[in-house]
């Protein structure tokens, strides 16, 4: 028996699904997070799968982990002591930036802080030309003099990025050959390897960043593959990253700030997959966790993307999913501001000690104290009854926090809580789609993580959403969705030329050397160059424009032909084109794909009543409890219907369907539910 494995690390919980390949069988757990150490909430896990569920260590022949180690030691400033190497004059780039203002009349708003120091920046003499040729020779003794300096001051990590090295990437590589062969200790982060694209503040945070982040995840990726490996797991892990493709332990160590939004990744992914095989193509992915809520529209079954994502206040420029997250989710704390309002989030209770009904210490109340004293969750079937709820302490909490300073009664500063998260998401998802032009009624809600189908349906309900679908494990969904994931990397390099002064040759010569680079790095990976699918793409404007287009084009591209598409992209994109205006090629891409075989995933019901009982739970409609059916959803079968007011209970998450609702299981086991407005 052959298992696939995917790992997803939440906030508050750790998610795991293993797949039978010959039989399509899914099974699932959900461990806690051990924040100190992601990977013992792994092994955790593993061994959960192991023992309960048959799922031998030795069975493993995919292994896929998504992490939130690079985002959290940004978050929390716990990265690398940094040091950087760069142009003489350019030493304060990482304070002057591109001069926005994101708040432009608050005169007192402090800048981010750099995450590295300004005594830990060193300029070097040496100077290239936007052309590519060499002003000013590299001082390579002035590189040394200055590296080993900073290496005195005890930085771990080094970023390399010298002016225009995207060009000619000489001087860089003669400090990085510089590096591994007089400091090997040091992990080397250097620009024309990170991202050879222009924009010098962009590139420079970029490889800044890959450098903080290094050792946290080198160090963390080393316990992973042990701790696995002495599990006697067989496969070789892989690691997602921000695009919503997986590579190697070894192509993540080299550049880990492809990882900065691994955790949604594989959601959206996941959920894509699920969408469409259930023919629904437009979607917008709700993934409510323990800590936050991502968001993200799939249209049609291809996730929206981002060239580029601000963390801490500096910007990542890599491919990415376009995920938008938000401080809400079922730990977020809920608390009084100055004003006497109600907020939820963006703190949360995390895993520990988590909610007050948890019952390890936690006393501010969250969302899931809420949803409990609102009956929305039992405290006796969380986890699937792994885990016993306080609903005493859950009601003090928010009695305590809430309802006391409001005076309101327990209940109803518990309605108040879901009310201003749901809300919140709302909102969220109001800036993905109105406000870009999309209309949500035209799409499917996909609701997931461990609290999304528990507010799925009033979120669509603000919003005008007609309907909410509900996958078969929706807690665990980004764990499912690394099974589904394939492997993927882009290199790319900026050439700025004009569309009409360029030959069919120099085109051919650039997209070869991506090409080089994009076999190398399958080499390095040690994967199948026979499999591996190129997409090429180049970033284009029109002449005098500040912003690039993404434009796929294909094998053979002649300038006229890449002239028509971009035409043919900007009206798509922004409503008009000027065919007559000269277009210019800015950054050339190469996308690397190994695809992997989709499996074929089977829901059985189980046998049985599919009704477990009823309970009093409160809803807005009815202002008041009523008598709710409890349901369990491993015993709903293909086009099996119920309407609300109803709970549908699993291990993995609750969900909550409304007075007037009503719900469908589909062929795939995908709860479909009707939406209306309460």
């Amino acid at each position: 028996m052959a298992w696939r494995v995917g790992v997803d690390v939440g906030g508050t919980f750790t998610d795991l699904a293993a797949l039978d390949e010959a039989t399509g069988t899914v099974r699932l757990e959900k461990v806690p997070t051990t924040p100190a150490d992601q990977s013992v909430g792994v092994v955790v896990g593993l061994t959960a799968l192991s023992d309960r569920h048959g799922v031998a260590p030795a069975a493993v022949t995919f292994l896929g982990h998504g992490t939130t180690v690079c985002i959290n030691a940004v978050l929390e400033r716990k990265g690398a002591r940094t040091g950087l190497v760069t142009t003489q004059g350019m030493r304060d780039l990482l304070e002057l930036r591109r001069q926005i203002r994101d708040d432009l009349y608050d005169l007192q708003a402090d800048a981010p802080e750099p995450v590295v120091r300004r005594d830990l920046r060193r300029e070097v003499p040496e100077r290239t030309l936007a052309d590519g040729r060499a002003a000013q020779r590299l001082d390579l003794d002035a590189a040394r003099s200055a590296i080993g300096a900073l290496v005195a001051q005890g930085v771990e990590a080094l970023a390399v990025c010298f002016l225009h090295s995207y060009v000619n990437p000489a001087h860089e590589r003669a400090v990085a050959d510089l590096v591994r062969r007089d400091f090997p200790g040091l992990y080397l982060s250097v620009s024309s390897d990170v991202l050879p694209e222009f924009r010098e503040f962009e590139r420079l945070s970029t490889t800044v960043m890959n450098a903080y982040v290094g050792p946290v995840m080198t160090r963390y990726l080393g316990l992973f593959e042990e701790r696995v490996a002495a599990l006697g797991v067989g496969a070789r892990p892989l690691i997602l990253q921000s695009n919503g493709g997986v590579a190697t332990v070894d192509q993540v160590r080299q550049r880990p700030v492809a990882t900065m939004a691994s955790g949604p990744s594989a959601g959206v992914t996941g959920a894509a997959y699920l969408a469409s095989r259930a023919g629904h193509p437009r979607i917008i992915t709700f993934d409510m966790g323990g800590t936050s809520t991502d968001v993200d529209v799939v249209e049609p079954g291809v996730p929206l993307t981002a060239s580029m994502k601000t963390y801490h206040g500096y910007p990542v420029k890599l491919a990415m999913l376009d995920v938008d997250s938000i401080g809400a989710g079922g730990g977020s704390l809920a608390w009084i501001d100055p004003g006497g309002f109600l907020r939820v989030g963006p703190e949360s209770a995390g895993a520990d000690p988590g909610p007050a009904a948890y019952g390890r210490g936690g006393e501010s109340p969250t969302v899931t104290d809420a949803n409990l004293i609102l009956g929305r969750l039992d405290a006796d079937y969380f986890l699937g009854g792994a885990m016993r709820l306080d609903r005493d302490r859950a009601a003090q909490a928010i009695e305590r926090g809430i309802a006391r300073p409001l005076k309101l009664s327990v209940t109803d500063a518990a309605l108040g809580v879901v009310k201003v998260v749901d809300a919140h998401m709302a909102s969220a998802i109001r800036l993905r789609t109105v406000e870009r032009g999309r209309d949500p009624r035209d799409f499917t809600l996909v609701a997931f993580g461990g609290a999304g189908p528990m507010h799925a349906c009033a979120v669509a309900g603000l919003l005008g959403i007609p309907r909410v679908l509900v996958p078969p494990s929706p807690g665990v969904l980004c764990a499912l969705g690394l099974l589904v994931t394939d492997v993927r990397t882009e290199v790319s390099r900026t050439v700025l030329l004009r569309t009409d002064r360029t030959t069919t040759a120099e085109l051919g010569a650039i997209f070869t050397d991506l090409e080089s680079r994009a076999a190398e790095w399958v080499r390095r990976g040690g994967l199948s160059a026979e499999q591996v699918v190129l997409t090429r793409s180049i970033e284009m404007r029109y002449a005098r424009q500040n912003h690039e287009l993404a434009v796929e084009v294909g094998r053979r591209p002649t300038p006229s032909d890449l002239a028509r598409r971009f035409h043919r992209a900007h009206r798509r994109a922004f409503g008009y084109a000027s065919p007559d205006e000269p277009t210019e090629l800015v950054t050339f891409g190469v996308a690397v794909t190994l695809p992997v075989v989709r499996p074929a995933i089977t829901v059985t019901p189980e046998p049985g009543d599919p009704v477990r009982g009823t309970r009093p739970v409160y809803f807005e409609a009815t202002k008041g409890f009523v008598d709710t059916p409890v349901l369990e959803r491993d015993r709903l079968g293909p086009s099996d219907s119920l309407a609300g007011p109803a709970i549908v209970e699993q291990i993995d998450c609750t969900t909550v369907i409304a007075p007037g609702q009503t719900a469908v299981v589909d062929d795939h086991g995908n709860l479909v539910i009707d939406v209306v407005r309460e």
